[in-house]
C-alpha cells in the first residue's frame, strides 16, 4: 500500500510535495556540502564568515586606504558554451569562463576585482556536477585575486532538461579615483596593444556550433590536425583571465585605457574607449589568430567580416597606452607569461570615419 497524506479535510488523498514537483532539497544540500572546500580556497583577508549565510559580507573598511574609492559591479554569463561542458561531461572549466567574463570587465576601468557571486541554474541538481562548476568558479576567482562569497543553485524542472544548465555572476570591483582608466586619457599618438586569447573565450558560440555541427556534422571527439587535440577540448578552453595582468601593467606602466574584448569583435569593443575625434587604426598582419578561427570560417563559409564582429580573432584585452610605455609594458607582460604586441595607434579622426579601422591581412 502507497503512503498518502491527509487533505485538508482529513480525508487520504496524496498531497502535492516539492520532490513530486521535481525539487530535490536533499540534493541540493548535498551540493552545497560537496562546494564548501572550493569556495574556501576563494577568498580574502576582507571576506567575513564563510558560506550558509542569506548574504555574503566583505569588510568595507578595507577601503578606507583609498582617498575616493570608486566601486564597479559587471555581470555576464557564458552564453551557449554552456552546451559544449554539457555534451562533453566536462563541468570544472565552465567557471573559469564565468569568472572571466565578469573580472575582466572590471579591469577595463582599472578597477581591481573584490568578490563575486554565482548563480548556477539547473533541471535538475546533481550534486557532483554542481560542486564542479563551483570549483571552477573558485579557481577562476583565485586566478582573478578575488573572493568567491556567495551564490545560489536553483532547480527548475520542467524549464531544464534534467542535464540542462546555465551559469551567471556578478562581481565588484574598486579603483582610486583618480586612477580610473577610460577613453578621456587617450591621446594622438598612444599604441594599442594586444594581448593573446586563448582561444574563442566565451562568445560567438551560437555561430559556432552552428557551423561544426549542423553545417560540418562533426563530432565532438573528432581529432582535428589543426588544433592538436579534439574538436570539444579546443572548444571547451577556459577564456583566459587577464585582471592580475592588467593591474601589474597599469601599476608599472602609464595605461590609458583597456578593452575586453567579447561579443562583437575587436573593432567594435575597442570602439567603446575611443573618444570623438580620434580612432585607432590596427593592423591584422601584426598577429596570426589560433587555428580555430579560420576553421569557423572555412567550414561554414562564413565572411571575414561576420568573423570579426562575431569572435575575438586571437585577441583577448587591448590595452592603450603611451608610445613611451611601450617596451616596459610588453616586458611585464612576457614576464607573466602574456603573449602580446604592438597591433596599431591612435591617430586623428575625420569627420564621417569609424573609430576603429582594421588594416591588412592576418600573418600567415
Amino acid at each position: 500500500m502507497s503512503e498518502t497524506a491527509a487533505g485538508p479535510t482529513g480525508t487520504g488523498t496524496t498531497g502535492a510535495s516539492y520532490a513530486a514537483a521535481g525539487v530535490d532539497i536533499e540534493a541540493g544540500d548535498r551540493a552545497v556540502t560537496l562546494m564548501k572546500e572550493w569556495v574556501g580556497k576563494a577568498t580574502r583577508p576582507e571576506v567575513v564568515g564563510g558560506i550558509g549565510g542569506f548574504a555574503g559580507l566583505f569588510d568595507a573598511s578595507a577601503l578606507a586606504r583609498y582617498q575616493r574609492p570608486l566601486l564597479a559591479s559587471a555581470t555576464d554569463g557564458v552564453g551557449t558554451k554552456v552546451d559544449i561542458a554539457r555534451r562533453m561531461g566536462v563541468y570544472d572549466t565552465i567557471g573559469h569562463d564565468l569568472v572571466g567574463m565578469v573580472v575582466d570587465d572590471l579591469v577595463v576601468c582599472g578597477a581591481e576585482p573584490l568578490f563575486m557571486t554565482d548563480y548556477i541554474c539547473v533541471g535538475k541538481v546533481h550534486p557532483e556536477r554542481v560542486a564542479a562548476i563551483v570549483k571552477g568558479i573558485a579557481e577562476g576567482c583565485v586566478l582573478a585575486g578575488c573572493a568567491l562569497v556567495g551564490g545560489e543553485t536553483a532547480e527548475h524542472p520542467g524549464l531544464l532538461g534534467a542535464d540542462e544548465f546555465d551559469v551567471a555572476g556578478a562581481g565588484t570591483g574598486v579603483v582610486e579615483a583618480d586612477r580610473l582608466l577610460g577613453a578621456d586619457r587617450i591621446r594622438t599618438g598612444d599604441a594599442v596593444i594586444a594581448l593573446e586569447s586563448s582561444g574563442l573565450h566565451s562568445n560567438g558560440y551560437s555561430l559556432v556550433r552552428h557551423v561544426v555541427f549542423d553545417r560540418a556534422g562533426w563530432a565532438l571527439d573528432r581529432e582535428v590536425p589543426e588544433f592538436g587535440r579534439t574538436l570539444g577540448e579546443e572548444l571547451l578552453e577556459p577564456t583566459r583571465i587577464y585582471s592580475l595582468d592588467c593591474l601589474a601593467l597599469a601599476r608599472t606602466a602609464e595605461v590609458h585605457a583597456f578593452s575586453h574584448i567579447t561579443g562583437g569583435g575587436l573593432a567594435n569593443n575597442l570602439a567603446r574607449v575611443i573618444p570623438d575625434g580620434l580612432r585607432a587604426v590596427v593592423d591584422r598582419s601584426t598577429w596570426t589568430p589560433a587555428p580555430v578561427f579560420r576553421t569557423v570560417g572555412e567550414l561554414g563559409g562564413v565572411e571575414r567580416q561576420e568573423l570579426e564582429k562575431t569572435l575575438n580573432m586571437g585577441v583577448g584585452m587591448v590595452a592603450v597606452l603611451p608610445e613611451e610605455s611601450v617596451d616596459v609594458a610588453l616586458s611585464v607582460l612576457a614576464d607573466r607569461g602574456v603573449e602580446a604586441w604592438v597591433a596599431g595607434e591612435i591617430t586623428a579622426r575625420e569627420d564621417g570615419a569609424v573609430a576603429v579601422e582594421l588594416v591588412g591581412d592576418h600573418a600567415g
